[in-house]
């Protein structure tokens, strides 16, 4: 059943990608056989395609290449022939294994391999990068049954409260692909672990807090889609800095970034989960400002996602997690105040003035006074409305 699913998969998905048709037929017979034994369909000899049954013979000499190096490889492929292999691609492999399998040792394999694709190579230009972004999310929805459908979920959210905070257009487009593919990184981590109803062990936890870390690498690796990593990959970072994997703080964060790692927590608290039923949405929008005023998520992106999402807009509150007291002491930095002259102005001990200025330079993620400045100004921070 397993094998049958992979190859419906890969027929719907492989015309999407712009594959060759070629290799879509060869796609549905990558579990077949030369002796007719495999699935889903049971063909046998030269009914299966040529290229169907190169791949059979360089899967399996990878395969024991890994775990016995080219001796193993070779007796493998040799053992095989004539069964699982085709007999005469299984020869032409072991008149030329050590040719064949040198690439293996590549410090750079998938370098090497677009490096030495014959022409025309297949490119995806950039106006079909979000086709096949939608490809992607298709497919790393799959990896949990209660996955499906959360990478376009969080997608129309994010997308929505794009156009509210007004991005420029290459903005939202970047914002619409990188919410497509944020969980790439998923795909190398055990489906058992995404259907745990948990609570899941501490080498789990590491798992689950290392994918964002492989949907950055698995990005950068592919040059169209490169430019989408680093919004990508900060969905699980949080504004005081306690998310992961990197640990940024909301204040070195993108817009893009921010806004999509709101609307991947309304997103995943509105969908059923293996250890707990799904949120409405107006109980997801009650949890995003808690998490705002705890100092997790960005104020305004928090906002512009429960409003992108067609509920009310929450009341406004401070950016970055930031309190009345540290906004008031941020205000009198920005003007060039020292801490003895803030302390005397609002009364308090130049050692408290102290704790909220390294407060506010730690959530706004900004390391001196002028840049406190700018985010003040950023954030309409200057005026007394904001605080009262």
């Amino acid at each position: 059943m397993a094998a049958r699913s992979g190859c419906e998969v890969s027929q719907a998905l492989g015309p999407r990608l712009g594959l060759d048709p070629a290799a879509v037929a060869a796609l549905d017979e990558v579990y077949e056989r030369w002796d007719g034994l495999g699935v889903p369909h049971g063909r046998a000899g030269d009914t299966l395609t040529k290229h169907a049954r190169a791949v059979h013979v360089v899967e399996q000499a990878v395969l024991a290449h890994t775990s016995g190096g080219r001796e193993r490889a070779v007796a493998e492929v040799r053992r095989r022939a004539g069964g699982h292999l085709d007999p005469a691609l299984a020869t032409a492999f072991l008149e030329s294994a050590e040719d064949v399998l040198a690439p293996l040792d590549l410090p750079d394999l998938l370098g090497h391999l677009l490096a030495v694709e014959p022409p025309p190579a297949l490119t995806v230009p950039f106006a079909d990068v979000d086709r096949l972004c939608s490809v992607l999310a298709a497919v790393v929805d799959l990896k949990g049954r209660f996955l499906l459908g959360h990478s376009q979920h969080v997608t129309q959210v994010a997308a929505a409260a794009g156009r509210l905070s007004g991005p420029a257009p290459e903005q939202s487009q970047t914002l619409r692909c990188a919410a497509l593919v944020h969980d790439l990184g998923r795909v190398v981590v055990s489906s058992s672990i995404w259907d745990s109803a948990g609570p899941l062990g501490p080498v789990d936890v590491e798992h689950v807090r290392l994918h964002p870390y492989w949907t950055e690498r698995v990005l950068s690796r592919c040059p169209a889609l490169a430019p989408l990593a680093a919004v990508a990959s900060a969905h699980h970072e949080r504004a005081d800095g306690s998310g992961y994997h990197r640990g940024t703080r909301s204040g070195e964060l993108t817009q893009q970034a921010r806004l999509l790692a709101a609307a991947d927590v309304f997103g995943a608290l509105t969908e059923e989960r293996p250890h707990r039923p799904a949120m409405t949405p107006g109980e997801a929008a009650a949890v995003l400002p808690g998490q705002a005023r705890d100092g997790l998520r960005d104020v305004d992106a928090v906002a512009a996602v429960i409003e992108g999402a067609g509920l009310p807009r929450p009341r406004a509150a401070l950016p970055a997690g930031l309190t009345p007291r540290e906004v008031q002491v941020l205000r009198l930095a920005a003007r060039g105040m020292t801490n003895r002259e803030i302390a005397a102005e609002l009364v308090i001990s130049e050692r408290t003035v102290g704790h909220h200025a390294a407060h506010v330079f730690d959530k706004t993620g900004r390391r001196t006074r002028a840049g406190v400045a700018v985010f003040a100004m950023e954030h309409d921070l200057l005026g007394p409305t904001r605080i009262g």
